[in-house]
């Protein structure tokens, strides 16, 4: 009751947090000269190599001494970015900010209709306040499409329509690979049409992108595809994935050794029982949120700035799943994505290529692949929980054959 009526004076603020935390960071976009936004200019400046033959030979090199940042994405990807070449960097870079913070207040508003908690004050207040975690905070400082890529997967995955939800992740996942793995969503709600689409929506992309450039979509499909190297330094501490934080573990990059196959068969079973338990549960943000981050964890590169995620599994935690190992859960989240531990990190290793460091840095590099992990094991025990005590009440108000025959 407490925590309800602490809730209920903040949501009095909810306008003010907003209003406050919006004009902050557009103040940020205006003045801070560290906010480069740096992905943005490869995606914005290497585009139209498209045409040229050279996409995957161009290097944007005046912001890192220690990697010459290239453009990492499909042919289809750069196709999409051209237009942000024709108009002047400074229009570019608002127009992303703004479509960026339009996608955070959407990917909250949704997951809170979701939770069942579609209170418009809510999305606003959260909205403000997630605007300064790590991940949302990184994604708007570099440029990144994740906010866009998770506003597309959210708003289509749970549309009464199959074509729109397969296009969404087709279309996702031929922008950027890695949202190829909602197609699991898919298969196990039995959404086949969805998933067709989907296929079809993706090879679409593929197909557009071989019209433009034959060359450059053999390049990328066939001889870039596997390099995770060329994306980045998989040992350094922004890299949150499993295969990152094992390498940092042992001191070396597992690449797809031994260790790194058992963490790999480890995230999967526990995302079969979370799978399981919100299936049954019929929770699709659940779901969601779920197969999002078995692709965060297995992926060979996740970006701290990848785990943009971690915002609708917290409207999952604190609205929906209403159990102690939920609060501890989202207390847990709210730890890592709002102390900015991943900076510190960064801050104190030596080199984004070296992998050896200190064990107590290797153990604080597992923050966010420990805290999803943590998230799958919560989906499975508080949804199973759940499911079971709907079925014991259930039975319980169904009255005995016999107490009928009384009456």
């Amino acid at each position: 009751m407490r925590l309800r009526a602490l809730e209920g004076r903040a949501l009095a603020f909810a306008p003010w947090v907003f209003g406050l935390s919006l004009l902050g960071h557009l103040a940020m976009v205006a003045f801070q000269t560290k906010m480069t936004m740096v992905d943005l200019m490869v995606y914005r400046n290497a585009s139209p190599e498209l045409f040229t033959g050279l996409l995957y030979e161009w290097r944007l090199k005046e912001f890192s001494d220690q990697f010459a940042l290239p453009f990492t994405y499909p042919p289809f990807s750069a196709l999409v970015f051209v237009p942000l070449s024709w108009v002047p960097w400074g229009v570019a870079r608002w127009f992303w900010q703004l479509v960026s913070l339009a996608c955070l207040w959407f990917i909250t508003a949704k997951s809170l209709k979701l939770a069942g908690s579609a209170d418009p004050r809510r999305a606003l207040l959260w909205t403000g306040l997630f605007i300064w975690v790590e991940p949302v905070r990184t994604t708007l400082n570099y440029g990144q499409i994740n906010l866009v890529l998770a506003a597309l997967l959210l708003g289509t995955m749970v549309s009464a329509r199959s074509w729109a939800q397969g296009a969404g992740v087709g279309v996702a996942a031929g922008l950027k690979l890695t949202p190829a793995i909602s197609g699991l969503y898919f298969l196990v709600t039995r959404r086949y049409k969805a998933a067709v689409w989907s296929i079809a929506a993706f090879f679409g992309t593929v197909g557009l992108g071989y019209l433009i450039s034959p060359s450059l979509s053999n390049q990328y499909w066939f001889h870039l595809l596997g390099d995770a190297t060329r994306v980045g330094p998989v040992g350094s501490a922004i890299n949150q994935s499993l295969r990152g934080a094992l390498s940092r573990t042992v001191g070396y990059d597992v690449e797809t050794g031994p260790v790194f196959l058992a963490g790999v068969a480890a995230a999967v079973v526990l995302t079969g029982f979370a799978l399981h338990a919100a299936v049954k549960a019929q929770d699709a943000l659940a779901m969601i949120v779920t197969v999002q981050f078995l692709g965060l964890l297995v992926s060979p590169i996740s970006w701290s700035h990848h785990w943009v995620w971690a915002v609708p599994a917290l409207m999952w935690l604190v609205y929906r799943a209403g159990h102690r190992l939920a609060a501890i859960t989202a207390v847990a989240w709210l730890l890592a994505v709002g102390s900015y531990l991943i900076s510190f990190l960064l801050n104190v290793q030596p080199s984004i290529w070296v992998i050896e460091r200190p064990w107590y840095y290797a153990a604080l590099g597992w923050v966010y692949p420990a805290v999803g992990v943590l998230t799958l094991v919560t989906v499975a025990v508080v949804l199973r929980q759940a499911t079971a005590e709907r079925a014991r009440t259930s039975q319980e108000d169904v009255e005995h054959p016999v107490d009928l025959l009384r009456e």
